[in-house]
């Protein structure tokens, strides 16, 4: 199974995600409409990717171009650029995946809304954002 997710590098909060049976680009686009839903996001959003085929192939752009956003990736062979999503996938992978015995895709789905949705975005404390949640830091800024 493979995750996509866009994240609010203001906030850390996961605006889109989702999660596919296969690395084919639908599932970055599916992601990427619920960042849209989830933000009412207008034209000049920086979008910023890695390197992916997904990221690059023409569907992907086209909708990048659609809703006149602005795609930024990260330079070849550059880890650094994606710090922050990396961060989340590790404390994914720490806080959840290590802890919890997958059934099947519908299960993982649930169990990755509840991990994502209810604990990271409303419930983890971020030390970059002076131990607030996600959803209280927007709130406080707001």
């Amino acid at each position: 199974m493979y995750l996509t997710v866009f994240l609010d590098l203001f906030s850390r909060r996961i605006v889109g995600w989702s999660l596919s049976k296969d690395l084919g680009h639908e599932s970055v686009l599916s992601a990427l409409e619920s960042a849209v839903n989830n933000r009412q996001s207008g034209p000049g959003l920086m979008i910023h990717t890695d390197r992916g085929t997904q990221f690059c192939c023409d569907g992907f752009k086209k909708v990048i171009q659609r809703h006149r956003f602005i795609q930024s990736m990260s330079r070849q062979e550059n880890c650094w650029d994606n710090a922050v999503v990396e961060s989340f996938f590790r404390a994914l992978k720490t806080e959840w995946a290590y802890h919890v015995k997958l059934l099947d895709y519908q299960h993982a789905k649930h169990e990755l809304f509840e991990y994502i949705e209810v604990f990271y975005n409303n419930q983890r404390l971020h030390g970059t954002l002076e131990y607030l949640t996600p959803a209280q830091f927007e709130k406080q800024r707001n």
